[in-house]
């Protein structure tokens, strides 16, 4: 699967931007793909993609096998997102899912790195519950990663859950090189050999799988030093920390059930069934008043 340009990037992310806040105001799916297949560059490819999404939308009643059909244009990793969030037992929302394949194509199209988007999409697994299995190995699939990269990802897919994920980057940057060779005696820096005590104890925290070629980090030594420093803590600090000094893009949060709003007609339609309910337990009980519900006359003229 050849790598889209920025482009393709670029209209992706309008489509996934549009699809979502259109479908938050009520309009039907097929519709909103119909509407957004009119609004897209006709020199790119996304026009057809989406005619082919609305097909098996009307014949399937889903998006994700489309798109699961169209592998040499969406990833693996953009197909896994969508086939949660239209499954029945998971509390994935769609919206979260549209919101999150936008901000990821956001990203491919600046100045998109294998580590900045590893970790977006790792944690993009990790706060919305979606399984480490399947979803590093779609990670895995992606073509926007080079073969070691690759290697690694499938590699450390059975560790998770045995193995700090701080400790799993940084041993696999440039930073745990650098200290390896210190512990060494090699000298690296202007301080020379003999500096070990610079050197924090790693001993602790050897983990017995994911250690990479030494020759080749695939983390670079910032996300390295920040990933030392939240070896043994919970690994959203260490995304919020490569968010805030990286500027790596943000996974989009679900909203807890106390920030949801419902649209305005469900709102009024649910006073209304309170109030019905609440006539009926009335009645049921006599306590019934209809004195409210009688027409006022009108005040005599003067």
């Amino acid at each position: 699967m050849p790598q889209l340009n920025r482009e393709e990037l670029i209209e992706q992310a309008y489509f996934f931007q549009a699809f979502r806040e259109r479908i938050e105001e009520g309009f039907p799916s097929q519709a909103i793909l119909q509407d957004i297949r009119e609004e897209l560059l006709a020199t790119t490819r996304l026009p057809m993609a989406i005619d082919f999404l609305r097909g098996e939308l009307t014949h399937q009643g889903s998006i994700s096998l489309g798109m699961q059909k169209l592998a040499h244009y969406f990833t693996p990793f953009q197909t896994f997102v969508m086939s949660k969030s239209e499954e029945d037992s998971t509390r994935f929302d769609q919206l979260i899912a549209l919101l999150l394949l936008e901000r990821e194509a956001e990203y491919r199209s600046q100045s998109a790195t294998p580590a900045g988007l590893f970790i977006f999409q790792f944690e993009s697994l990790a706060r919305n519950r979606l399984g480490y299995d399947k979803g590093m190995e779609a990670i895995a699939d992606d073509p926007f990663y080079p073969a070691p990269w690759k290697a690694w990802i499938k590699k450390i897919r059975f560790s998770l859950g045995t193995v700090d994920f701080a400790n799993l980057v940084y041993l696999n940057s440039a930073t745990a090189t650098i200290d390896r060779d210190r512990k060494k005696g090699i000298s690296t820096g202007p301080r020379g050999a003999g500096s070990s005590s610079l050197v924090d104890s790693t001993e602790q925290f050897e983990p017995d799988t994911g250690t990479p070629d030494e020759s080749a980090p695939l983390f670079g030594p910032q996300e390295g030093r920040i990933a030392k420093a939240n070896r043994g803590k919970d690994p959203l600090y260490l995304f919020a920390a490569l968010q805030r000094q990286l500027n790596y893009p943000k996974v989009p949060r679900p909203k807890r059930a106390s920030e949801r709003q419902l649209p305005p007609e469900a709102e009024a339609r649910l006073q209304r069934l309170e109030q019905r309910i609440q006539i009926i337990e009335a009645d049921a009980s006599g306590k019934l008043d209809l004195t409210p519900f009688f027409k006022k006359p009108l005040p005599e003229d003067e």
